[in-house]
């Protein structure tokens, strides 16, 4: 199982900018099952984002070949799991910072950035190859030629935290987007006038779409209509863990007002709760190894 989108879990975050917590939280992701991981990175100041990116790649390094296994190697052991193994960090996604703030769901709006390609090359500078997956809000001014910038760097973006028209979010797809982060969160609901971005995630035959797999996020007949609609190659279940994942009885964060602070349920829990409840066994089990791998490596 590969999850490409989680910010902690144990206690632990990205935020702590320590490679042995980055270890840690990929120790704890391999004792749940998980082969490997994309460490996701909230938006905030350039200097304090690039630190957490170098403490990912200290530990990617301390970690050597370990991510051969799954992330391109020859290894036959990407097809099964790792039992007991630490899952191997694959690099980080950057949630932001450009995203806009009419949608900025969990996430501080006052550390989202105009979209721009002086401050990615800031932002990523030496750290090209550690980046896997940015997301960006593809209406924003700017967004287009950064969405292009970005591509041509070998980077996949998604878009997302966002609240673009339908027409607003193929053209981000144009410019070069693949994906959208945990579609119908954190963005302009599908109206039956205007589809907006989620409508586009779902009609869009090539456009991947995470989902958080918790059922709490998104409701169980809405994860029905997305596979059915979506079929099984372009959907990736994703945790979208928090820090108090593990922690607690397996309920997801709220603020008080109620709203949603990220994912607690790890992916194979996930992944096992959607098998029993009825879905797929197929389907889930692709939508958390097969495709994650091949969207990385498309």
């Amino acid at each position: 199982m590969i999850d490409l989108h989680t910010h902690g879990i144990k206690g632990l975050d990205t935020t702590m900018a320590d490679p042995l917590a980055m270890l840690r939280m990929a120790r704890a992701h391999g004792r749940d099952g998980v082969s490997a991981i994309l460490l996701s990175i909230y938006p905030g100041p350039i200097e304090a984002m690039r630190l957490q990116i170098a403490a990912v790649k200290e530990a990617m390094d301390r970690q050597g070949s370990a991510a051969d296994i799954v992330d391109g190697g020859p290894c036959r052991e990407a097809d099964g799991p790792r039992p007991g193994l630490p899952a191997a960090i694959l690099g980080v996604h950057l949630e932001g910072p450009f995203l806009n703030p009419a949608r900025c769901g969990a996430l501080d709006p006052a550390s989202f950035l105009d979209p721009s390609q002086r401050t990615f090359e800031m932002l990523v500078e030496g750290f090209e190859r550690v980046v896997r997956i940015v997301t960006v809000a593809p209406e924003l001014a700017g967004a287009e030629p950064l969405i292009r910038a970005i591509t041509r760097a070998g980077i996949a973006v998604n878009m997302g935290h966002s609240d673009a028209t339908y027409r607003e979010a193929e053209a981000g797809f144009r410019a070069g987007a693949r994906g959208i982060t945990h579609l119908f969160n954190a963005m302009r609901p599908f109206h039956h006038r205007e589809a907006g971005i989620a409508g586009f995630g779902l009609i869009n035959r090539d456009v991947y779409v995470e989902m958080i797999g918790d059922l709490r996020h998104t409701g169980a007949e809405t994860v029905e209509m997305v596979l059915r609609m979506k079929g099984p190659e372009r959907i990736l279940f994703v945790s979208d863990s928090v820090r108090e994942t593990g922690l607690s009885r397996g309920l997801a964060p709220k603020s008080a007002e109620g709203r949603l602070l990220g994912g607690s349920m790890t992916l194979p829990k996930a992944a096992a709760m959607l098998i029993h409840r009825g879905f797929e066994a197929e389907t889930v089990i692709r939508a958390v190894t097969v495709n994650p791998r091949e969207y990385l490596h498309a």
